[in-house]
């Protein structure tokens, strides 16, 4: 239906209409504004909430548990989410807020122009109605007059008093008021004409094409509501494909926690290497003591040790026997300081640290030889171009690059040096371990110092006496640099078992220590196969014994068997 045909008439109340409609989209365009500062606060909050649970980190310090990972990257999907929220309120804003105002500013100047043109019209209606009702007022005025003439005339000419002159000036002016009656009329004619053609085109041609214009002006209007009405449901819509992804990697990052991973990880990054401690040996310290005569017993010769002392034994209070006797994993752990080898380290956490370390100079090796690479083309273009750039300006940068690759490679085989010792002890360890495995599950009995074999287990402790002394093993010839790493360690290495003294020792060579017959030690390292044990006396002196000059027990928790020699 036609507004221009229909409501000719209710000018006034399409003006009211009109302004509604423009109202309404202001409204909505105001709504929109709210709601994507909704979603830019929400953005911004999920970000910030994002970097609060994610701060930065160095490289050292990445998580490497299942839980921390699938925890960080259900905050990198929730960043992304957040991304999504913000391209939602960036679609908002120019597809729907921003074309909503720019529209409503063109709608209230196009019906700003309409209402004007529509008053325009009915001003001149107005104009030519009262040119129309004033020369019909003349007309009326100028016919009441020409009658009053008239009246005056037929007075005059039957009045038989009336002079000649006054009837004829009564007839002239008669006359005259006839004639401007017809002019009047004739104006009036002519004017009621003009008006009812004006009115014609005014209620027919003018307003119905006015109101056509606003019509369609308040109908592009509920199209444009529309349409943004769609756009701003189309702005959701666009990205849950995306927020669907990241939803999807969330639950992907909840199926990617692994408890026995985790718990794997624990124990690599804590792992020592280190053997638990065994257990601790009797110490018999009335073995030194005179028994009387009545007492039935012979008494007993009294020990030499090292000191040439009779009857010395270790001082409970005595530094250096407290500094032996502690466990590292019982005692005072390493100060973690920044050493270059690590050394402060256990082996197991030392030796990935050295790995890692000698992997990162690698890198940086390969970068300088790359870039040392790079420089030798670009000096064979310039010796070859000598207009692209001087040859000789590059020696300087080859020479630092060279430089530094020598001091990369020195830092690795220092490094790689340092690896090898802390691997090398590891699997001498193992070595040892296993042979004493062997050792334990050898269904007969022992060997012998002298070799023989024996099935006899009732003399598993008994001391021999009366005889010969073995003859002593080769040389000792301990690495230096693991002699100076243990024995210079704060940190005692454990008691593995402990051993008697068979025959006596003088201990001349470095390294060795000092043994009397029937002396107990604590054995701190098994013999490597070169046939001397590593032990320590109760005072806590350390060193290197003969093998076959003792009788040496394991404990059952250190090796897991018990090993007589």
């Amino acid at each position: 239906m036609s507004w221009g045909t229909e409501l000719w008439d209710q000018f006034d109340n399409l003006d009211k209409h009109t302004q509604w409609g423009i109202d309404f989209l202001e409204r909505y365009a105001k709504f929109v504004k709210e709601r994507l500062d909704i979603e830019q606060n929400y953005a911004k909050q999920l970000r910030n909430l994002v970097k609060k649970y994610c701060p930065k980190r160095s490289k050292d310090e990445e998580p490497r548990f299942t839980s921390c990972l699938s925890f960080y990257s259900i905050l990198n999907e929730l960043n992304d989410y957040a991304g999504q929220r913000e391209v939602v309120a960036e679609e908002m804003s120019h597809k729907v807020y921003g074309e909503l105002m720019r529209y409503g500013q063109d709608l209230k100047a196009e019906r700003k122009h309409h209402l004007q043109e529509c008053r325009k019209a009915q001003q001149y209606l107005d104009h030519c109605w009262k040119q129309m009702d004033n020369s019909k007022k003349k007309f009326e005025r100028e016919c009441r007059e020409a009658e009053k003439s008239q009246l005056t005339y037929e007075r005059l000419d039957n009045d038989i008093n009336a002079t000649k002159s006054e009837v004829e000036k009564a007839k002239a002016q008669f006359y005259m008021r006839n004639h401007m009656a017809d002019e009047s009329k004739n104006e009036y004619a002519a004017q009621l004409q003009n008006f009812n053609a004006e009115q014609w085109k005014h209620f027919n041609n003018a307003i119905p094409h006015i109101f056509k214009n606003l019509q369609d002006m308040d109908q592009r209007r509920t199209v444009k509501l529309g349409e943004t009405y769609r756009n701003f449901a189309e702005a959701e819509r666009r990205v849950i494909p995306i927020i669907s992804k990241c939803l999807e990697g969330m639950v992907t990052a909840a199926k990617a926690v692994d408890e026995r991973r985790d718990s794997t990880i624990v124990v690599e990054s804590f792992k020592s290497g280190f053997e638990p401690p065994g257990d601790f040996p009797f110490e018999d310290f009335s073995q030194n003591l005179s028994r009387t005569g009545s007492d039935g017993t012979i008494s007993n010769t009294p020990k030499v040790d090292r000191e040439g002392g009779p009857g010395s034994r270790s001082d409970p209070k005595h530094p250096m026997s407290r500094t032996k006797n502690k466990l590292w994993l019982f005692g005072k752990k390493p100060k973690a300081s920044s050493l270059e080898d690590f050394s402060h380290l256990p082996p197991e956490q030392r030796r990935k640290r050295l790995q890692q370390r000698i992997d990162e100079l690698n890198k940086e090796l390969q970068k300088e030889m790359d870039q040392r690479d790079a420089l030798n083309k670009m000096k064979d273009v310039y010796e070859k171009n000598p207009q692209m750039g001087d040859p000789n300006s590059l020696q300087p940068k080859i020479s630092e690059t060279i430089c530094n690759m020598e001091k990369l490679r020195s830092e690795i085989h220092k490094n790689e040096t340092w690896l090898s010792e802390v691997e090398g002890k590891q699997s001498s360890r193992g070595d040892r371990r296993h042979s004493a495995d062997n050792h334990h599950h050898t269904p007969q009995g022992r060997e012998s110092p002298e070799g023989s074999y024996t099935d006899d287990t009732s003399q598993e402790h008994h001391t021999p006496h009366h005889r010969p002394s073995p003859a002593q093993p080769g040389p000792l010839n301990p690495d230096p640099h693991e002699f100076d790493d243990e024995f210079d360690d704060d940190d005692p290495l454990p008691v593995i078992g402990h051993c008697k003294a068979l025959y006596s020792f003088d201990g001349k060579n470095e390294g060795t220590l000092v043994m009397a017959e029937d002396e107990v030690l604590y054995i701190i390292e098994e013999d490597k196969g070169d046939g001397w044990t590593r032990a320590r006396k109760q005072s806590g002196e350390e060193g290197y014994v003969p093998t076959s000059y003792v009788e040496i027990t394991l404990e059952k928790n250190s090796k897991g068997a018990v090993t007589y020699i």
